[in-house]
């Protein structure tokens, strides 16, 4: 018995392409690189509003904020940015293009199997994360720090707040630098 075949129709569903689908889900990844330069000058001020507001954070305590806070900051770096909240962000040193995104997120620059065209070779459909980092960071005043050996990931830090993480540490080393010297000077 013979099926009969499905009625033609001029139906067509929008936007069901693979490669549609492909370029709205780097869209906003591809602007935050693209315009790597005014997120660079925008963080330097948060990350400066974020070290005035230290007092408080050690006044609730860490621990307690980390909730909220990384509420926060997932939903904001996920949707700039598609951060995977690794705990250990590099953005400013990436040309705020994330390398938890590479498929074998490697930390300090592209596989080699880069295809041609700058994309990965395990996801065709995906621009090399290496590729765009170095595109974004020739835009920033910083972009030299590319070139910085970033350490392993520490998995224990997933999923924690790298933002109360760099506060926390840079109001240590403000404070140990206005700490006075001790030991005798010959």
């Amino acid at each position: 018995m013979v099926k009969k075949a499905a009625p033609k129709s001029d139906y067509k569903p929008a936007d069901v392409s693979p490669q549609r689908r492909v370029q709205r889900s780097f869209a906003v990844r591809l602007w935050s690189i693209r315009h790597s330069r005014l997120l660079e000058w925008f963080y330097s001020r948060f990350a400066d509003m974020f070290l005035l507001l230290h007092p408080l954070w050690k006044g609730i305590g860490y621990g307690r904020v980390e909730a909220p806070i990384k509420f926060v900051e997932k939903r904001v770096k996920g949707f700039m940015f598609d951060c995977r909240m690794c705990g250990q962000c590099v953005l400013s040193s990436t040309g705020m293009s994330c390398p938890m995104n590479c498929p074998k997120q490697l930390r300090n620059g592209p596989c080699g199997g880069v295809r041609a065209n700058g994309n990965c070779e395990v996801e065709p459909d995906m621009p090399c994360v290496w590729v765009k980092a170095w595109e974004g960071s020739q835009n920033m005043v910083h972009g030299d720090k590319i070139l910085d050996v970033q350490k392993p990931v520490d998995q224990s830090l997933r999923e924690t707040s790298a933002w109360l993480r760099v506060t926390a540490q840079a109001a240590a080393a403000r404070e140990a630098a206005q700490a006075p010297k001790t030991g005798a000077s010959a």
